[in-house]
């Protein structure tokens, strides 16, 4: 659970790899590709390019290197040569990379060419609910704090958080202890200690939370088929806040919704 300065930075470079892989993701022209041809891209991108292994392909069975949810699938998207990304689809995209023994995680969510203000705000308030997930990370704080950080402000903005997923320990195993709600009530769970790693991935749902999966056995989707979308970072605990491992070049030094304070690769 708890991991060594010798072992965080180890997850520090799976991080930053994982990150380029976004990086490359965020320049290309999603409408029009299948799920399979971006899954594909990714693979060869994560083994050719970063010369590490995509952690998702052959985890419990999965086949392949990433999840894609479109519209209202909230999570384990399976790809599909047959799944073409459309203008105005919101989908999200669920990477794991291995290096040197150590897994990171991430997602995005993409706006595919001109999307409706309803979705979009969506994938707005879904990021900003991540980041005050992550601005409660600090030694001494309580897994429960970034919960009702996270639920807090998805109820203020009219959404519901899913409550069958969760975040979670990552390290040498993709799942670790401990689980990270995103819904919780302020000083309850555990405490927070500088090395504890974990992932803060908040669904959030336009309507029910309520979820189910599909008989392909992965594909996850609103029970009432409104449109779900997700975050998600791996992070450190410091000596003093937070470092987010999994950071993008394009979220260093931008405001962030973490109680005012400045988004960076580590901040108190």
């Amino acid at each position: 659970m708890v991991k060594t300065p010798d072992e965080i930075a180890l997850m520090r470079q799976s991080g930053r790899l994982l990150a380029s892989v976004f990086e490359m993701l965020d320049g290309l022209d999603l409408s029009g590709r299948s799920t399979m041809e971006v899954n594909d891209l990714v693979e060869r991108f994560i083994t050719v390019d970063l010369a590490a292994r995509p952690a998702s392909k052959g985890q419990y069975g999965f086949a392949y290197v990433l999840n894609c949810s479109i519209n209202h699938v909230v999570c384990h998207g399976v790809p599909d040569a047959g799944a073409i990304i459309r203008g105005g689809d919101i989908i999200n995209l669920d990477i794991t990379l291995e290096k040197n023994g150590f897994i990171a995680d991430s997602s995005k969510t993409y706006l595919v060419g001109a999307v409706a203000p309803a979705a979009r705000r969506l994938v707005k308030v879904t990021e900003e609910a991540m980041w005050q997930g992550i601005g409660q990370v600090r030694p001494g704080a309580h897994l429960g704090d970034i919960g009702f950080a996270i639920e807090r402000h998805a109820k203020r903005n009219g959404y519901s958080v899913v409550r069958d997923y969760c975040g979670h320990g990552i390290g040498r195993e993709m799942h670790e202890e401990p689980s990270v709600l995103h819904f919780g009530r302020r000083g309850t769970g555990m405490r927070l200690r500088e090395g504890m790693v974990f992932t803060i991935e908040p669904m959030l749902n336009q309507g029910s939370r309520k979820v189910s999966t599909e008989d392909d056995g992965w594909t996850v989707v609103t029970d009432d088929r409104k449109l779900s979308a997700q975050f998600e970072h791996t992070v450190a605990v410091t000596g003093d806040g937070v470092e987010i491992l999994t950071l993008r070049r394009d979220e260093r030094g931008r405001r962030g919704v973490m109680s005012g304070e400045e988004v960076g690769e580590g901040f108190p």
